[in-house]
């Protein structure tokens, strides 16, 4: 179902080129970063403290559709962004949700690199509000166009109109994984395209990036496993082509790295 992954190499460690076959270099190397704490996080986070199973249904109804960073959040953005100077990174791309266009904007700045935004990198669900159990989920369109160019100038908002983005209510977790594949399709052509060697990252959400990284592996719907990923958390792999066949190879280095945080800056 996923050809593109019928060769993937996982989780071979993160030592360089010469863990592959001399015939393998990478076309281009993804970061994948899940944006940094949100208000949602931290909410999750409180109700986790009390006594007793996760209290989801309070959680629904007490989470907000466009949550921003916390100041925590914010800490680890910077943090991230110092982190960045080490990264050889030529383009950026972020999902069109508030917390990842501000993840991204340390990263910017450290990299004098523009972000794009990329709507297919949102968070399962879209922009919605489920106020309790059994009730319909109520859409929202998320940041327009004019929001965005005034909160993150300089953005390249390709796709946002003038009345948003999101346009249903709850995005289901197939169409969740159908989305992730769109993406996996597009960052093998955009690895063919590139220049040997080539570094992007992208911000995303913690429940896409576990099913981007699942189509890429051709692991899709994979419950029976999760890419957890932090605040902040840094997951590379690595696009190549062999040179004798020209199939595909994906190579997952690491994931979750988040060695640019400190325990008190440490968040899911």
């Amino acid at each position: 179902m996923y050809p593109h992954s019928a060769n993937a190499v996982r989780n071979l460690p993160a030592s360089g080129p010469r863990s592959l076959s001399v015939e393998n270099f990478p076309e281009m190397n993804l970061y994948l970063i899940r944006h940094g704490q949100s208000a949602n996080n931290l909410l999750a986070e409180q109700l986790k403290e009390r006594p007793g199973p996760f209290p989801y249904e309070t959680y629904m109804r007490q989470r907000v559709a466009e949550p921003p960073l916390t100041e925590m959040g914010e800490r680890q953005a910077k943090r991230l962004g110092a982190y960045a100077k080490e990264l050889a990174i030529s383009r950026l791309y972020c999902s069109p949700m508030l917390r990842t266009m501000q993840t991204i904007q340390p990263l910017a700045e450290t990299l004098g690199t523009e972000p794009a935004v990329w709507i297919d990198l949102h968070e399962h669900g879209g922009v919605f509000l489920r106020p309790g159990a059994n009730t319909q989920a109520v859409g929202y369109p998320g940041l327009n166009r004019a929001e965005m160019s005034e909160m993150f100038p300089g953005y390249r908002l390709d796709g946002i109109s003038d009345s948003g983005w999101w346009h249903g209510d709850e995005e289901d977790l197939a169409a969740c994984h159908a989305r992730a594949v769109r993406v996996a399709e597009a960052l093998h052509r955009m690895a063919g395209a590139s220049e040997e060697d080539e570094s992007i990252a992208a911000v995303s959400h913690g429940t896409f990036m576990d099913s981007l990284l699942k189509a890429l592996l051709g692991r899709l719907p994979g419950n029976e496993l999760y890419f957890n990923h932090h605040n902040t958390g840094v997951t590379r792999v690595d696009f190549s082509s062999s040179r004798s066949d020209g199939k595909s190879v994906v190579t997952v280095r690491y994931t979750n790295r988040a060695e640019h945080l400190t325990d008190a800056n440490m968040s899911y």
